[in-house]
């Protein structure tokens, strides 16, 4: 078999893992963690190298996805990703979700958005290439729809909330592409072609996307945020 990419989302719930080669996606399975996935991620990684009859050793790259979503599942994968990485000698690459999550659509121009929680979403805009033309943001549902063009297609995964619902429900359904919780396979797709291209990271250099800054880190970098703390 051809050299592989192992390719980790958990910014969310449902999370998923992938196997992509060159060629296209060899597995990918959607992960349940309700404990969360730190405890289990290594180990459903093994699993599918095992299924597929291969080791680390055929490996290429590592790719996780690096935000935005769970501040603690974006750390979990790109933990992840650095431990698999460095331990086989292998390059890392991170994706952005939100880019992985534009790759299902089909148009010129794809507005893709996804919960953030406290009312807002994370939105940006691709174009075919999958090149960012409207940078990720965290922002209110209908001041991002109000920075839409009228030929934009918008793409969201399948809903599972009730805050999903919403985001679906406020959509033009003409121009609307669903898109499934798994997209690691995506996510793996997008790899391969940096990979090509050399656009690979040092393991101990990879970071995070989280678009907006955790609670944690508004609270220590803001003093009065601090003071009524204290």
């Amino acid at each position: 078999m051809s050299k592989l990419i192992v390719a980790i989302d958990v910014t969310g719930s449902p999370g998923s893992i992938a196997l992509v080669s060159e060629a296209g996606v060899v597995d990918e399975v959607q992960l349940a963690s309700p404990e969360g996935f730190a405890q289990t991620l290594i180990g459903e990684v093994d699993a599918m190298l095992q299924r597929a009859g291969v080791n680390v050793q055929d490996v290429a790259a590592f790719a996780s996805a690096s935000g935005p979503g769970s501040f603690t599942g974006v750390r979990i994968g790109l933990i992840a990703v650095k431990g698999l990485a460095e331990a086989a000698g292998r390059p890392a690459i991170t994706v952005s979700n939100l880019q992985a999550l534009a790759s299902f659509g089909v148009g010129e121009r794809r507005a893709v958005a996804i919960d953030a929680r406290r009312g807002e979403i994370y939105g940006a805009v691709y174009n075919a290439a999958l090149e960012c033309v409207q940078e990720e943001v965290v922002i209110g549902l209908d001041d991002w729809l109000g920075q839409q063009s009228e030929d934009a297609e918008f793409v969201v995964q399948d809903c599972l909330t009730d805050a999903d619902r919403t985001i679906l429900a406020a959509l033009p359904q003409d121009r609307t592409t669903s898109a499934p919780r798994a997209i690691a396979g995506a996510l793996g797709k997008i790899a391969w072609d940096r990979l090509r291209r050399g656009l690979v990271q040092d393991p101990a250099e990879i970071d995070a996307n989280y678009v907006r800054r955790s609670d944690a880190e508004m609270l220590w970098h803001d003093p009065h945020a601090v003071k009524l703390a204290i």
